[in-house]
């Protein structure tokens, strides 16, 4: 099972993954846990995103897509990163996430959210893509 971690940012960081970063025990802190999320073979990839005020939003209403650009006032949370995780199971990810450092001001939450295969989707893909989604990595 695959599970898309997505880390949000509550308050001041404008979900800025690196918010925090200046925190030199929850970096390594961080560092240790993605060390063992990879020596474990759970982490399929990771990444950090800018912050919000440097974002687009894309909205669509009456047929038209009209972009707004950051910061977003609505947002409480916004996401600062996200971890692509494979596991057993749903509890395996819990697991993991219950071992994830917490920042020193505590503003965050996660989201676990499965990926769902590309076969759930058969038919509904673009044919290019679907070839190359059913080719073996």
């Amino acid at each position: 099972m695959r599970f898309m971690v997505l880390v949000k940012s509550v308050g001041t960081s404008g979900g800025n993954c690196a918010a925090g970063a200046h925190e030199s025990d929850f970096v390594a802190a961080m560092q240790k846990y993605n060390n063992d999320l990879t020596n474990a073979g759970v982490l399929l990839a990771l990444e950090g995103l800018r912050p919000v005020a440097e974002g687009v939003q894309m909205r669509a209403a009456a047929g038209k897509w009209k972009s707004t650009d950051g910061p977003f006032a609505e947002t409480k949370e916004v996401v600062g990163g996200y971890w692509l995780w494979q596991v057993k199971s749903r509890d395996e990810a819990i697991a993991w996430l219950e071992r994830c450092p917490i920042p020193a001001d505590g503003n965050t939450a996660i989201e676990l959210r499965e990926v769902l295969d590309t076969e759930q989707f058969a038919g509904k893909l673009a044919p290019a893509f679907a070839r190359r989604a059913a080719m073996p990595a």
